[in-house]
Formats: structure tokens, sequence, C-alpha cells
């Protein structure tokens, strides 16, 4: 059985200190001077920074050397609970109450309540036989005559992996049905030259730009001609030229296609052709968004954001049938997996992605 720690806010003080050492793993706690509680979690080949009462979002990963969390404003994360002045993670879970840009009539903040949650416990699970590490926690969200439901997410690292599998469980702890929207904002750092490859057909009809533009933006002139250009053919943004400006942000919608095993798959492929990787199953999140940011100060890749709807707010949604209805008492899951291939892993995908794509 695996040797399970809780975790409680009074392990994490002003200076890091060690929890545990299991072969290749160290981790250690410590909190930020914004006061918010941070693991730092190392294996083999690099570590990931956890926060594990904050979302359970993984805000730092690096392996090999080399940093995959997108560039932003914050240097550490902010103690808020507004999306956009606490950003720049490598992984954020969205939703679950509502999902994207609020409408005219949605009560709900930016991407829901779930990215800077307050989660109420935290763990770590060692497992020796499996050489692996897990980070859990759960949070509770309950409004009185509305919503009750238990969020638990976790995060797998393997001793001399760079993949980490991440899940989050649903449970509706109602007796009634609830609306569930979420969307997993993985933020990758672009590349100069990068290439992107995925499972889809790579179509204006299959791969479709955003041209709503929310409140939270502000666009250059040149912005919807870029736009205009992409919802004619969607190729150009396949290479990241550094010459193709994606100011602030361009959005798109996938249809997503799965491999023999169910699994749909995207990378940036590395001009060193090691790659950065995202792989998840269309079954448990139907819709696909991907946002591309490269400005001075933030540059974002989402390679590919699993999700159950896109991101116009829950009204629009519900209106286009974009909403998981979970049935009291039911278990809403999804899993997903995220790092970094090396070259010779990143060769073995894309034959995946390509044999998985129409001819």
């Amino acid at each position: 059985m695996p040797a399970r720690m809780e975790l409680h806010r009074s392990s994490f003080g002003e200076a890091e200190r060690t929890l545990c050492e299991m072969g290749a793993f160290r981790v250690s706690a410590f909190t930020y001077p914004s006061g918010i509680a941070a693991l730092r979690v190392g294996n083999a080949r690099g570590e990931i920074i956890v926060l594990p009462f904050k979302g359970q979002q993984i805000w730092r990963a690096g392996f090999d050397g080399r940093e995959l969390t997108m560039k932003s404003m914050f240097d550490e994360p902010v103690d808020t609970m507004v999306y956009l002045e606490t950003y720049g993670a490598f992984m954020i879970h969205c939703g679950l109450t509502g999902l994207g840009a609020p409408g005219p009539s949605d009560t709900h903040p930016l991407h829901g309540e779930l990215p800077n949650a307050p989660f109420q416990s935290a763990w770590l699970e060692l497992d020796e036989a499996t050489r692996t590490i897990t980070i859990g926690g759960s949070y509770r969200h309950t409004v009185a005559f509305s919503t009750n439901y238990l969020a638990t997410a976790t995060i797998t690292m393997g001793a001399n992996s760079a993949l980490l599998d991440v899940s989050l469980a649903v449970e509706n702890l109602k007796r009634t049905p609830m609306d569930l929207l979420y969307l997993a904002h993985a933020n990758f750092r672009p590349v100069d030259h990068g290439a992107l490859h995925y499972t889809a057909r790579y179509d204006a009809a299959s791969v479709r730009v955003r041209r709503s533009v929310p409140s939270h933006i502000s666009p250059k002139p040149d912005y919807m001609a870029l736009i205009e250009q992409l919802a004619e053919d969607p190729a150009p943004h396949h290479q990241l030229h550094p010459d193709l400006a994606f100011d602030p942000e361009v959005v798109f919608s996938i249809d997503m296609l799965a491999d023999a095993d169910g699994l749909a798959h995207a990378i940036q492929k590395h001009p060193d052709g090691t790659a950065d990787y995202i792989g998840y199953r269309p079954s448990q999140a139907p819709l696909c968004m991907r946002w591309v940011c490269r400005t001075p100060d933030q540059d974002g890749l989402g390679i590919a954001f699993p999700s159950t709807s896109e991101v116009e707010g829950y009204t629009a949604e519900k209106a286009k049938g974009h909403v998981v209805e979970l049935a009291g008492g039911d278990v809403w899951t999804i899993d997903m997996r995220m790092g970094l291939l090396t070259a010779a892993e990143a060769g073995e995908i894309e034959a995946v992605i390509d044999g998985a794509r129409p001819s």
C-alpha cells in the first residue's frame, strides 16, 4: 500500500524544509512571501511546484533543464480569488459552475470558482512499488439552494518521467442534477519555430478561430486581420514564427480525434526534436480549446485545453448544449497526461498523431 501523508497549513513555513524523500523523489514545503503554501516535488528529471490549497494549481513545471511554464507577469502566486490577478501557472483547473468569460446574464467569475479555490484538504502518497508520488487535494463547494459538490484533484509523477498524470473527480453531493463545465488550462511556453501537431483535421471547419473579443483584452488594429486569415485557413498558426503576432491572444475551438486507444494527442515540437505534450480522452472532454499569446510580457501556449464546452460563459454554453448534467450522487472524471517528451518519444507520438488523422 502507498504511504500517505496528510498536509496541513502549519507545515508550510517561511523557510523551505524537506518533508520526505524516496529514491529519486524529494519533497519540500515552503510559503511564498504572498502567504501561499507551496510544495516543491522533484524527481530525476526535474521538478514541479504545486499550490496544494490554492486550486491544486501546478504553479511551475521544469524538466531536463527546460522551463515548461508560460512566461507571465507573476513571479509568485498572489493571495486573491480574482483569476487575472494571479495568472501564470502551468496547469489550472477551471469551472465548474461557470466557464470562460461571463456573458451579460452570467454571474460567475472568469473561468469559474475552481482556479483559485481554497482546497480544504491536501495529501501526499508515495508508492515505492510503482515508483510514483501523488499530490492530491479536495475542495467542497456548497451554496444553499444551488450547489453542493466535492472536487478531488490528483497529480502523479514517476521517478524518471517528465510527464505528469493529472486527474479531477467531481461528485455531485446533491440529490438533484447539477450543471458542470470544465476546462484544463495547461499553459506551456511557446518556442520560436516550434511546430504544432495534433489529432484533428487541419481545416477551418475543424479548427475554428474565435471571432468574438472578450472584454478583458484590447486588440491591436491588425488583430482582426489575423483572425480573418486564420478563419479561412488555420494552417499558418501551426508554425510559431517569431513575426506571427498573437497579441494579445488567439483562441481556437478544435474537434479533436481519438486514436485506436481512445486518446487525443497534441504536441509543440521544438527545433531540437523534443516536444511539449498533452493527451486526454475526448470521451471525457468532448471539446478542445487552444490559446496562444505571444507578447513581451506574456508568452503562453495552450496546445490543447481538454474541455466540456467553449469559453463564452455559462448562458451561451448552456444554449449550445455544452453543459454536463451530473445526476445527484454521480461522479464525473477527467484524466490527462502532460509534460515533456524526449526526441525519441516525440517521434513516436507524432507517428500516432499522423495515424489518427484522416489521410
